[in-house]
């Protein structure tokens, strides 16, 4: 068993409303494509879409000591990698709704939205993806400058 499958298995145990399913597949491709000097430092999932009733978009993000990355295991084949690193981090939302919660992630290119994350895990989201990317943004600035 992977540490990345540990770590998701720990946070859905945790966060059990939060829906997510074929967490293996998807913690695969993470693993499959960590760099030999990254750990893993935080692990959660959610569906990679921006509508709550889309359940079929299962995903796990891994806050790693280099980036953010996001592995999608597709149905039939292939799969479907998403890597921000600090330098491409603009912002991070965090919504709140009747049942779920939202997460959206704004980068240099594009938004990321992860939905129907338990609404209980949302501070805790927050917290490591915001503390890593302010910590790293220190350094990645100090290091240009």
């Amino acid at each position: 068993m992977n540490n990345v499958y540990q770590k998701v298995l720990e946070f859905k145990n945790k966060y059990s409303r939060t829906i997510a399913w074929r967490l293996k597949k998807h913690s695969d491709i993470i693993l499959k494509h960590l760099n030999p000097d990254e750990t893993i430092k935080y692990v959660f999932c959610g569906q990679k879409n921006d509508k709550f009733y889309d359940f079929t978009t299962t995903c796990v993000i891994a806050l790693t000591n280099k980036r953010i990355l996001i592995g999608q295991k597709r149905v039939l084949y292939g799969y479907a990698l998403n890597s921000i690193t600090p330098d491409l981090y603009n912002d991070m939302q965090i919504y709140e709704g009747l049942i779920w919660g939202k997460l959206v992630i704004d980068t240099v290119k594009e938004k990321i939205i992860i939905t129907n994350l338990s609404k209980k895990a949302l501070t805790e989201i927050e917290t490591e993806i915001s503390s890593f990317m302010m910590e790293e943004k220190l350094k990645y600035k100090n290091f240009k400058g």
